[in-house]
């Protein structure tokens, strides 16, 4: 994990669900303020995903665009989790959201930008 200037990037190990040999290393960057993992549409046709729908998605400055959605395996620190996962189109950026990292297991330390464990609760 590197951090510079209130940017934390990682590198994600990607991995088909139905054949998890079909993997690629990605770097990403940890958005707290995304939900969902966005990783270009071709990487993720290289690895046999397909998309399962298509989602409508607000930008920060209000404009809505819809992306293709499927799922991925995410592997980061010896963790792994399924998680839905956006295809990328050309100019958006390779990003981990919030979900995708608790389904890790994980979250982000705003002030620190440092991951940390998620503390898991059952009720």
């Amino acid at each position: 994990m590197s951090a510079a200037v209130g940017l934390t990037t990682l590198t994600v190990t990607v991995r088909n669900p139905r054949n998890p040999r079909r993997a690629v290393v990605e770097e990403m960057l940890v958005d707290s303020g995304a939900i969902y993992a966005v990783v270009p549409a071709a990487t993720l046709r290289r690895l046999g995903i397909r998309p399962k729908r298509q989602e409508s998605f607000t930008m920060i400055d209000g404009t809505h665009i819809a992306r293709d959605v499927g799922i991925a395996l995410f592997e980061l620190e010896g963790r792994e989790g399924a998680s839905k996962v956006i295809f990328g189109r050309r100019g958006d950026a390779a990003v981990i959201g919030a979900i995708t990292l608790e389904e890790l297991g994980l979250l982000l330390d705003p002030l620190r930008r440092e991951l940390r464990p998620l503390r898991m609760l059952l009720a």
